[in-house]
């Protein structure tokens, strides 16, 4: 079965959602796309943007609003599954909340509720600490059925020697990937 109704979801990786939400354009022309914020992207404003101009941008993109409760969210589980997950950008924070099973946020319940369907989830991750204190986040992740990384690289080696960030230009690729049941390689560039 291709994927037709895919989940897309954004963290708090601010200085990313610019590149994020020209992805889930790009995504929109071919997939019906359900937006997921998490409870900061959805509410911070920030030197990148306010919170309302990003959900104003979605829904442009989308032609819906996003879903932005934990209620909202767990729905995705076999009541109202999608064809794939993607977290765009996923954080650190949250990396570290889905290897352990923690599940307190919009995003962290969509993708439990999502994964007990046995489904694809994309993560494309965006982290200042994914090469120290979020490594351990990352393995175990890679370890677990149905998720998968969109290929990431050192965004800054020399001001930010620990930071990651996924290419977003190849979310697209890697999606394919996943639907076939793949890991995209090489997954660190």
């Amino acid at each position: 079965m291709a994927f037709q109704r895919i989940g897309f979801a954004l963290t708090g990786s601010f200085c990313t959602h610019r590149d994020a939400l020209a992805v889930m354009e790009e995504l929109a022309g071919e997939y019906e796309i359900v937006p997921i914020l998490s409870e900061h992207a959805g509410t911070w404003d920030t030197r990148f943007g306010t919170a309302e101009d990003l959900r104003e941008r979605i829904v442009q993109i989308c032609g819906r609003e996003p879903v932005t409760t934990v209620a909202e969210a767990e729905r995705f589980g076999p009541a109202d599954p999608l064809d794939a997950l993607i977290l765009c950008p996923c954080t650190g924070n949250t990396l570290a909340k889905l290897a352990r099973g923690i599940t307190d946020t919009t995003v962290t319940m969509a993708a439990k509720a999502h994964l007990r369907s046995d489904r694809p989830l994309l993560i494309a991750p965006a982290s200042n600490d994914a090469m120290s204190a979020n490594l351990s986040s990352i393995g175990i992740l890679l370890n677990r059925k149905n998720v998968w990384f969109v290929p990431m690289r050192q965004d800054d080696p020399e001001k930010k020697p620990h930071s990651l960030a996924a290419d977003f230009s190849r979310v697209q690729e890697a999606l394919g990937m996943a639907e076939r049941g793949m890991q995209m390689r090489p997954l660190f560039l």
